[in-house]
């Protein structure tokens, strides 16, 4: 019992050293995560075959172990940023060269072809064949001009005619009024009469 107290006694005498060593390496900022382990390590106290350590310095060995993880992540994530931004410049100043190579074709290109409508031709057979379009269209121009006379003749022809016959269709409906109307007074004279002889 004695030496269990005593025990005790001990233990808890040098958690209270520890706590100070141990709480003064995990505040040091200089020191790597290995040497900040191993100096928790050997300034903690033994009990048996066991090491003693108080849990707020466990918590913030753990802390600085992620702290320091989340360091490492960044950095890690920083470089792949870098390696990135790298990459596309690589791959901008590929496609500037592909760009000047190209252009330098299109200029050797450029001297004796013409391209129209994402088409090349050759600058002597597009020249004649923008001539035989332009003769094509003036013709095609001349075959509407005269079918727009031929026409407009037609019509007149047919607006004179639909004049002419709405005309007599007008007398032809003035010269029924005045029959329907002239039969109309005949029937009705020949109605009186029959009253007149009706009433005799």
């Amino acid at each position: 019992m004695k030496r269990a107290a005593l025990l005790l006694i001990c233990v808890l005498s040098g958690v209270g050293v520890f706590a100070q060593t141990a709480a003064d390496a995990l505040k040091s900022d200089n020191q790597t995560l290995r040497e900040r382990y191993l100096l928790m390590k050997t300034k903690s106290q033994n009990y048996q075959e066991y090491k003693v350590i108080k849990e707020n310095v466990l918590d913030g060995m753990w802390k600085i172990v992620l702290d320091s993880a989340a360091a490492k992540q960044a950095a890690i994530n920083a470089s792949k940023a870098e390696i990135v931004k790298l990459q596309a410049e690589l791959t901008k100043n590929i496609d500037a060269l592909k760009a000047k190579e190209d252009s330098m074709k299109d200029i050797v290109h450029a001297s004796t072809h013409i391209t129209v409508l994402g088409i090349s031709f050759d600058k002597g057979f597009f020249a004649g064949m923008v001539g035989v379009i332009l003769l094509l269209a003036g013709l095609a121009i001349a075959g509407v001009i005269y079918s727009m006379k031929v026409l407009r003749r037609n019509l007149t022809e047919k607006e004179d005619l639909a004049n002419t016959i709405s005309a007599e269709y007008e007398d032809y409906k003035r010269k029924a009024m005045d029959k329907q109307t002239k039969l109309s007074r005949e029937l009705q004279n020949e109605r009186n009469k029959l009253q007149e002889l009706g009433s005799l």
